[in-house]
């Protein structure tokens, strides 16, 4: 009998264990967080364990560890892709992912699996984190710009920056316009959007709810400047592109019965 046959037969039988995989919303969203250098997002993934939690991912293999294994590999493949397509050099990327993957050959236990996963997540991330802010801006704007990725969520002002650097606003101000050539403010929007964006693609939170958590001042002030941002107002967006499946390579929506390109996470029944 074919393996094709089996699996109608497998997937006939009402005996089969039922399996309710997870939304892809969480693997998306922490594979972004990887792929833009999001440290304090992946640590907390990482402590809170949910890479060796079983529920509501697939299961690829009887034998406990080897089913790590393959849900390493396949969180490994995507955060390499999205990192490449981030910006990471092509040979960073896929060596960075040929050596972890390796590393499994000398690991015989969940709980190792479980650190190396860590170890790789973690690796990536800083690597972005940096190349995200590299050294091509002084150390007052790279000091400002990573004062600003970590409190994102918050409201940010010239004010709280100066005070943070211990430089005056108008100084700082005048710097970040000259190095970067755009305004803080500006800038400080347009990481709040980018944030914004992937809430809405991967997320089932409300537009108040984005709306409070990038601590913008309503609703309708978030509307606003995510459309002369992005050029469509949030529910356009989200209606567009919610849960497309993406090629990870391009960085470019798939159209209906488009299969070329690797799988997306769902498909896959990843881990994170």
């Amino acid at each position: 009998m074919s393996y094709k046959n089996e699996w109608f037969l497998l997937e006939a039988d009402d005996n089969i264990d039922e399996i309710e995989h997870r939304e892809p919303t969480e693997e998306f969203l922490f594979y972004r967080a990887v792929a833009t250098g999001d440290i304090e997002t992946v640590r907390k993934n990482c402590e809170a364990g949910r890479f060796v939690e079983g529920e509501g991912v697939g299961v690829l293999s009887r034998d406990p560890v080897v089913n790590l294994k393959y849900h390493f590999v396949i969180t490994t493949a995507m955060i390499t892709r999205l990192c490449r397509q981030n910006g990471m050099e092509l040979e960073q990327a896929f060596r960075m992912s040929d050596f972890y993957i390796r590393k499994l050959d000398d690991i015989h236990t969940e709980a190792e699996v479980h650190s190396l996963h860590d170890e790789m997540v973690m690796d990536f991330t800083e690597k972005m984190r940096k190349y995200a802010r590299n050294d091509t801006n002084s150390k007052h704007i790279n000091a400002c710009k990573e004062y600003i990725y970590s409190h994102i969520k918050e409201r940010i002002t010239i004010e709280d920056l100066a005070d943070e650097l211990g430089v005056s606003s108008g100084y700082l101000s005048r710097l970040f316009k000259k190095e970067t050539g755009i305004s803080v403010s500006a800038y400080i929007r347009s990481q709040k959007i980018d944030m914004a964006k992937n809430l809405l693609r991967f997320s089932d939170y409300s537009m108040i709810d984005i709306a409070n958590r990038l601590s913008f001042s309503s609703q309708s002030h978030f509307i606003q400047q995510f459309r002369e941002v992005v050029g469509m107002t949030p529910k356009k967006y989200r209606d567009e592109y919610y849960m497309v499946q993406w090629d990870i390579e391009s960085g470019t929506p798939r159209t209906e019965g488009d299969t070329a390109g690797m799988p997306m996470p769902d498909e896959m029944s990843d881990k994170k």
